[in-house]
Order: structure tokens, then C-alpha cells, then sequence
């Protein structure tokens, strides 16, 4: 029986499983596909720090409790900030590749909704996929186990206390019961539960959904951050185009060659993400298109392909050169705020289960992240989830158990076009404008669907979290009692008043039903 088991690989669960490696606890890594495939390895944009000479703690607390629409809590942003800068230090040590100036100096930028130039940034737009190296690189110097393939089905709960997990070995299609004394949820977010998102197809609410099902309260999930630039290009898929575009001068314009942010924000591209979003929603119905432009022509064409090397090749195997023409781009999911609710220390409700990362609601981004922010907090509340985690083992009484393992036999019902369906029907009811009856609809479907498929053991597990997600998200929407941040609901109240969070648990469920 191991001490900890981290589920995920992305940046905090490699952080948490080498901060754990370092307190001498005996630590193994699941992860859902190969240990690299994450969302962490897809980031384009960068780091946000407070390293620069032109910046301080409080410039970033500030932008950040600012973004976050009067959601953070204060104390959580602070702990982000002030600790991130040794976090981010030590990453360098470990070999991490930042861009650098002609000085040989930190090369920092901007984007959205910060006040100054805070963003690192690596191989132009690959920052996550170097920081992902980086980490992995140190976990395999750390001798830190690494089970790939591992999906996760359930947490294993006794008495309010986590023992482990239950996993679908998906290359030996085996079921697979591993037990710890702890457990890290590092699972990422939800926004794959929407067909059109910038996130891989693994990042769909599996930690949150498993944690909600043991008794679980999850918080602020109504908030998904749309990113508003993604590649909307005949049968190309839903590609990111880094905010750091619009940081280094990039304009939106609509069909008619018009820029268009003047309309709506002060701050023009630059405003939060929640802003421009909606934005850009407002202009493609105004014009009944399904996209608007993202032009970043006017500025040297060199420049460009070095600073945006993955894009400029990526939307070149679909015919568009981004140094010669605006790109067909549309808002897509790409963040999720709301999460497994935790303290500072990455506690949950259940003794001995921890959550950091994407999958977590601490409260550093409130109603909507501050850009780059979110590498940062995995850094950050990865070696802290860490640091709780030694603690626990300390002051706690184990059992002993045996991992068990059982060859799976059988098929499982395809359910891929209901996925598709449901999928479809989320990005539309629960997107980047609400309506109160199409988000009521929908959470009266997919709870009638899930108390159907519920106690079926042989249900496809990638449809029941789904309908969980789905269920909590719309549940979310209808107890908020005004639109703020990325909850934007034409039914009410703007600006916002009510600064309260929305928390749930399965017993609401018991109620619902």
C-alpha cells in the first residue's frame, strides 16, 4: 500500500509527485494517456511571475483579484503570487528553457488584462510543452513511478477517508484497484465536455466527477473561460491562437475588414477573456457569421514566425499564412474555474484526498483566470498539495491493503453518439451566452439520463461523467443569482451584486431527484 498516489500528469500532479519524492514519501503517478498528454504539454502562451524589475506582488494580486470579478479569494492569490517567483526559479534550475533577449535577459510579455509585461514564455508558443519536459524529465531523474494508461472509473472511500482508486488499465483491459494512504487529484478540467474547445479529448471533468460521486463539494462550476481565439477553418481542428498574439498587437476584425473591440471594451483586445468572448459572440451574430478575423499581417513577417512558430506552421498545413492574412477564429472552451473545493493547503472534505491544478477550486481565479495564471497556481499549490500530504501521513493510523487487479471481460455499450449529442447540446445551452430555460432544459435532461444509466456497471465512463459535469455546471447557473465573470446569463442581473460562491455535494443531488 503506497503512501500517495498522484492522479494526473500535467504540471501540478508532476510538481505534487516531486515535491513528495523530495519529503521522502513513497509516491507513483496514474495518468489517464501517456504521462506528456495533457493539457499542461498543449499551453501556448506562457507563465505569468512577478520577476521582472517593472513588476511587483502587488501589480499581480491586483490584476488578478481584478479579473477574477470580485470572486478570489485574496488569500489564495496572494500565496500564488509571492510564492510563484521561487517556483518558477526552481523550474529554471531544473532546466527549463525560457525565452531570452538579445541581453540574455528574461524575455517577458503581455497579455490580456495584465498591467505590465509578466509573461514567460518558451520556443515562442510552446511554453507549456517545455515546462512539461522540464518536469518530466526531473520526475524520471526522481525515479518517481509513472503508470500510463491508467483511467480513472472511482476514488475508494471508507469511513470518509480515501484508500486509493479504481482504474481501467486501458492497454491490458484490466480493472484495477490500487490503494495509498493518500491521494492527489491532479485530473485536470472539464472543457472537453464542449465540442468545440482547444483542449485535448481527455480533459473531461474525470477527477471532479469521481470526487463529486464519494461526497465531494465542488465549487464555482459555472465558470468556464472560453478562449476567444481558436482556428474556425473548415475541417481544421479547433487550434489555439495564444492570447500572446493579441499581446504582441494583433486586432480582431470582422467580415467586413472592420476592428471591432472599440465597441465594447476600453482595452480593446486586451480586455479580460470573459470581454472579448462575448465580443466576438455579439459580432458574429450581429453579421450572421460563424467567426471573426484575427489579423496579425502588419507586423514584421519574421518577427512573427519566431515569436509564433507553432501556430505559423500549424495553421500553414491548412493553407493560411498568418504573416500575410487574417485567420477565421471563434471563441472555444478552454478553461474551467470551478473544481473539487479546497483550502489553501489543497485539502478536501474527504480525509487523505488532496486536488490541485485545473481540477481544484481554491480560489485564485474566481469567476474568471487571469492569462498564464493557471501554470503558475500548478507550480505553486502542486508542492503544497505536497507539503499537506506529508503532514496527513504523519498523524494518521493505516491499514494495510493489496492492490487487486481483474481481467475485464466483455464490451461496454457505445454510447459515442450520445457523447456527441450531449456535447453538441453543452457548447450551445451552456456556452458563452446563457439563457435560463435552455440551461434548465438541460439540467433536467442530463439528470433524468444519469439516474437511467447510474448504477449500470457496465456503463461507458466517459458518458457518466459527462452527465456530471453537465448536471453541475447547469445546477450552478440556475442557484447563480446574477451573471459575473464567465457566467454571462441574458435572464440576470449585470453588473454583478452577489459576490457568494455556489457550492454543491451529492446530497443536493439526493434532492434534486
Amino acid at each position: 500500500m503506497r503512501d500517495c498516489i498522484v492522479i494526473g500528469s500535467g504540471v501540478a500532479g508532476l510538481r505534487a509527485a516531486i515535491e513528495l519524492k523530495r519529503l521522502g514519501v513513497d509516491v507513483a503517478i496514474f495518468t489517464k494517456d501517456k504521462a506528456s498528454e495533457s493539457n499542461t504539454n498543449y499551453a501556448q502562451g506562457g507563465i505569468a511571475v512577478c520577476l521582472s524589475k517593472n513588476d511587483n506582488f502587488d501589480l499581480h494580486i491586483k490584476d488578478t483579484l481584478i479579473a477574477g470579478a470580485g470572486l478570489c479569494n485574496k488569500k489564495s492569490v496572494e500565496i500564488l503570487v509571492k510564492e510563484g517567483p521561487d517556483k518558477v526559479k526552481e523550474l529554471i534550475d531544473w532546466g527549463c528553457q525560457f525565452d531570452k533577449n538579445e541581453n540574455g535577459e528574461l524575455n517577458f510579455t503581455k497579455e490580456a488584462a495584465h498591467s505590465v509585461n509578466r509573461i514567460l514564455h518558451a520556443n515562442g508558443d510552446a511554453t507549456g510543452a517545455e515546462i512539461e519536459r522540464t518536469l518530466l524529465n526531473k520526475a524520471q531523474k526522481e525515479s518517481i513511478e509513472i503508470n500510463e494508461h491508467y483511467r480513472l472509473i472511482d476514488l475508494l472511500v471508507e469511513n470518509k477517508r480515501v484508500i486509493g482508486a479504481k482504474f481501467h488499465n486501458l492497454k491490458e483491459n484490466t480493472l484495477n484497484y490500487i490503494y495509498a494512504k493518500s491521494v492527489v487529484l491532479a485530473t485536470g478540467g472539464y472543457a472537453a465536455i464542449y465540442n468545440h474547445t482547444t483542449n485535448p479529448s481527455l480533459t473531461t471533468g474525470d477527477g471532479i466527477a469521481s470526487a463529486f460521486l464519494v461526497g465531494c463539494t465542488v465549487e464555482d462550476m459555472e465558470f468556464v473561460q472560453f478562449h476567444p481565439t481558436a482556428l474556425n477553418y473548415k475541417k481544421a481542428p479547433s487550434f489555439l491562437l495564444s492570447e500572446s498574439m493579441r499581446g504582441e498587437g494583433a486586432i480582431l476584425i470582422n467580415d467586413k475588414g472592420e476592428r471591432f473591440m472599440e465597441k465594447y471594451s476600453k482595452q480593446l483586445e486586451l480586455a479580460p477573456r470573459d470581454i472579448v468572448a462575448r465580443s466576438i459572440f455579439s459580432e458574429m451574430q450581429n453579421n450572421l457569421k460563424d467567426h471573426v478575423y484575427l489579423d496579425i499581417s502588419h507586423l514584421d513577417s519574421e518577427f512573427v514566425k519566431k515569436r509564433f512558430p507553432t501556430i505559423y506552421h500549424e495553421c500553414l498545413k491548412y493553407g493560411l499564412d498568418i504573416t500575410k492574412e487574417p485567420i477565421p477564429v471563434s471563441p472555444a472552451a478552454h478553461y474551467t474555474m470551478g473544481g473539487v473545493k479546497t483550502d489553501v493547503d489543497c485539502k478536501t472534505n474527504i480525509s487523505g484526498l488532496f486536488a490541485c491544478g485545473e481540477c481544484a477550486c481554491n480560489g485564485v481565479h474566481g469567476a474568471n483566470r487571469l492569462a498564464s495564471n493557471s501554470m503558475l497556481e500548478g507550480l505553486v499549490y502542486g508542492a503544497r498539495a505536497a507539503i499537506s500530504v506529508k503532514a496527513y501521513l504523519e498523524n494518521k493510523n493505516f491499514s494495510s491493503k493489496t492492490d487487486e487487479s481483474t481481467k475485464l471481460t466483455g464490451t461496454t455499450k457505445n454510447f459515442q453518439t450520445k457523447i456527441k449529442n450531449l456535447k453538441d447540446r453543452i457548447f450551445k445551452d451552456l456556452g458563452i451566452v446563457r439563457k435560463l430555460s435552455s440551461v434548465t432544459d438541460l439540467f433536467e435532461c442530463s439528470l433524468s439520463s444519469f439516474q437511467t444509466i447510474k448504477d449500470n456497471n457496465s456503463i461507458d465512463i466517459d458518458y457518466r461523467n459527462l452527465l456530471i459535469i453537465a448536471i453541475l455546471i447547469s445546477r450552478s447557473a440556475l442557484e447563480r443569482k446574477n451573471s459575473v465573470g464567465a457566467h454571462y446569463c441574458i435572464d440576470t442581473p449585470w453588473p454583478p451584486t452577489d459576490k457568494s460562491h455556489v457550492s454543491l455535494n451529492i446530497k443536493d443531488l439526493e434532492k434534486w431527484t
